[in-house]
């Protein structure tokens, strides 16, 4: 057997892709401070506005399995590269955008570059610290921290730079972050080795056709009421389409044979309800911070840094040996029950509540949860894959989170305006219930998931099979 020499330049190559990471999860929130501020300059309608997030969430989840097959096939540093690329001229031209169809197709257009830059980054990931188990988890740490500080940093910035400098900067900060991320990646990535056979188009278009359609189909449920329910026949016929030419191809996008992985496919279930349980969460408690407690967008965003700060730390310095000493299934079943705690919590948010009293202790046990859990399901969905499979492992893991996060955000959105439908309309005490209703369905969703982990995850874990591939 050959021995594995470890990459000398891994934890600088590591430090690179973190800060892609960062930059990647900085351009889904960083945005929401800067609507009103586009929605005055550019005139976009209340239904139209909600398309600055969502062409960008479209495009990402719907070609992540395609970016991460494409890595697979050309080679993970060369798509990496190439989705930088249009990640930064994309970033350009929304940040120089004079109309709505110019700044929406920069936004489509980040989606796409992100979509290529995730699973490749994981992949690359994989491949250097699988190895070793205790690196594999440490290098998890910081990557699942750079996600935590770029969402955190997005909500800070948006609001620094949109009532400081103008909110064309929300993007145009991506173009010198870019520029450098390029400059430095022949230094510290090595290239990486292509893979023979065919890419599969047909099984990409439909896929990516089947998850746009039904993402479309629930981002404008609301606006578009039964308008949007006949998307989703078109939905279901085109997954149909795409899973009977993976069984005929001989080189289909998605080998459905990678399901037999052990725990791959109930790690990919367990990450779409994480996701479906985390963004409600951060979404519904920066509207709660605002519109109850009257903060503003930048105090909101500072009132949620404790909350980021313990997911890094936790993440960076503790969840490599958690998972070395009680394993992966442990870790991953008590973050995700102390995260639908913490939702319960916020569930009975008051109407006059105090941020010490009542937000800050259940959002430090989400915070917890979430840090707990994310690295091990992210593990276990790409338990194992082969190597030459790890891309299409982590595309899969990426999109599932996306997809878990735009449904479990529609779902909680419809409980949200139940609960205000039951409450006194669009006063305070109507707004608190519509919150406390989707903070139930979150914590419903997070609860689902640790009932999901536990029956289904072995209990031997993933950690031993994502080494040894």
């Amino acid at each position: 057997m050959q021995q594995f020499i470890p990459d000398p330049k891994r934890w600088a190559a590591l430090a690179l892709l973190c800060a892609a990471q960062f930059i990647v999860i900085l351009d889904t929130s960083i945005i929401g401070v800067a609507l009103p501020a586009m929605q005055r300059d550019l005139g976009f309608s209340a239904s139209g506005l909600s398309w600055i997030f969502n062409a960008y969430v479209i495009a990402f989840g719907g070609l992540l399995l395609l970016g991460g097959r494409l890595g697979d096939r050309l080679g993970a540093r060369r798509i990496f590269t190439g989705g930088f690329a249009i990640l930064t001229a994309a970033s350009l031209l929304a940040g120089l955008a004079h109309s709505q169809e110019m700044l929406l197709a920069g936004r489509a257009l980040q989606g796409v570059g992100a979509a290529l830059i995730a699973p490749s980054a994981l992949t690359i990931i994989m491949r250097l610290f699988g190895h070793d188990g205790a690196e594999l988890g440490k290098a998890f740490g910081f990557w699942g921290a750079a996600a935590a500080a770029g969402g955190s940093a997005g909500v800070f910035l948006g609001g620094v730079i949109t009532e400081w400098m103008a909110w064309q900067w929300t993007f145009l900060i991506n173009v010198p972050l870019g520029l450098l991320v390029l400059a430095l990646i022949p230094a510290v990535l090595r290239k990486s080795a292509r893979s023979s056979g065919a890419i599969d188009w047909f099984g990409a278009i439909s896929v990516t056709g089947a998850l746009v359609s039904l993402v479309y189909a629930i981002v404008t449920i609301e606006s578009a009421g039964s308008g949007s329910v006949p998307v989703l026949p078109i939905s279901a016929g085109l997954l149909a389409v795409f899973l009977i030419s993976q069984f005929v191809r001989r080189e289909p996008l998605l080998p459905l044979g990678i399901f037999k992985a052990r725990n791959l496919a109930a790690g990919n279930f367990v990450m779409a309800l994480l996701g479906a349980a985390w963004i409600p969460l951060w979404f519904f408690l920066n509207l709660y911070l605002q519109q109850i407690l009257g903060l503003s967008a930048l105090a909101s965003g500072l009132a949620l840094l404790p909350m980021t700060m313990t997911i890094m730390v936790v993440m960076v310095g503790f969840s490599g040996k958690l998972i070395g000493r009680f394993g992966v299934k442990s870790n991953l079943v008590l973050g995700l029950f102390l995260m639908a705690g913490a939702l319960l919590m916020f569930a009975r948010l008051p109407l006059n509540g105090s941020y010490v009293t009542h937000v800050l202790p259940a959002s430090m046990l989400a915070a917890l949860g979430m840090a707990l859990a994310y690295i091990p399901t992210t593990m276990t969905g790409m338990a194992g894959a082969r190597p030459e499979e790890t891309g299409l492992a982590s595309g899969l893991i990426n999109t599932s989170y996306q997809i878990g996060s735009a449904i479990g955000l529609a779902i909680m959105v419809v409980l949200s305006t139940s609960g205000i439908g039951h409450g006194t309309g669009h006063t305070a005490e109507g707004m608190l219930a519509g919150f406390q209703a989707a903070f139930l369905g979150a914590g419903v969703a997070a609860g689902l998931a640790a009932f999901a982990a536990l029956v289904f995850v072995g209990s031997a874990g993933p950690q031993r099979e994502v080494a040894a591939g």
